[in-house]
């Protein structure tokens, strides 16, 4: 059975908290890729940005639902979800606009669980971490090669 090991890019493209957003539309149309784990200054990888984070930017602000009763607003949203998205679209920086909730596998990880953690939680890009250390990455383009080499 095929390991995260055996499909992964090893070679990673890794892309700086601090780098600006234009830097991140270049690297990712650089090198063909659609997303890039997020690095701090120490190298550590805190985040991954996608793609469709830098689409995210450019759309329309989605103003909350709320019901007026009395001299009081009740909103029916979380409050935080359109302070979160106006930080979003309006940031400058790679670390304004990239998941911090960093989902990662091992490089033991199979294909079928691989295939299964992205279908289920909307992931493009899937670091693959050992013992703390970023050893590879998996995008979706990985996942269908193998399906295609496999037929």
């Amino acid at each position: 059975m095929l390991k995260a090991q055996d499909i992964m890019s090893r070679e990673v493209i890794t892309v700086s908290e601090d780098a600006t957003v234009r830097e991140l539309a270049t690297l990712l149309i650089t090198h063909n890729i659609s997303g890039a784990p997020v690095v701090n200054a120490d190298g550590r990888a805190i985040g991954v940005v996608t793609e469709s984070d830098l689409i995210f930017q450019n759309k329309k602000i989605h103003l909350p639902t709320a019901v007026a009763i009395l001299d009081s607003f009740i909103f029916l949203e979380r409050p935080g979800k359109t302070e979160k998205e106006l930080k979003k679209i309006a940031g400058g920086k790679v670390g304004d606009i990239c998941s911090r909730d960093l989902i990662s596998v091992g490089p033991d990880t199979s294909l079928e669980d691989l295939a299964t953690l992205m279908a289920e939680k909307k992931i493009h890009t899937l670091p693959v971490m050992e013992d703390g250390k970023l050893v590879g990455v998996i995008g979706k383009s990985d996942i269908i090669r193998t399906i295609a080499q496999d037929t």
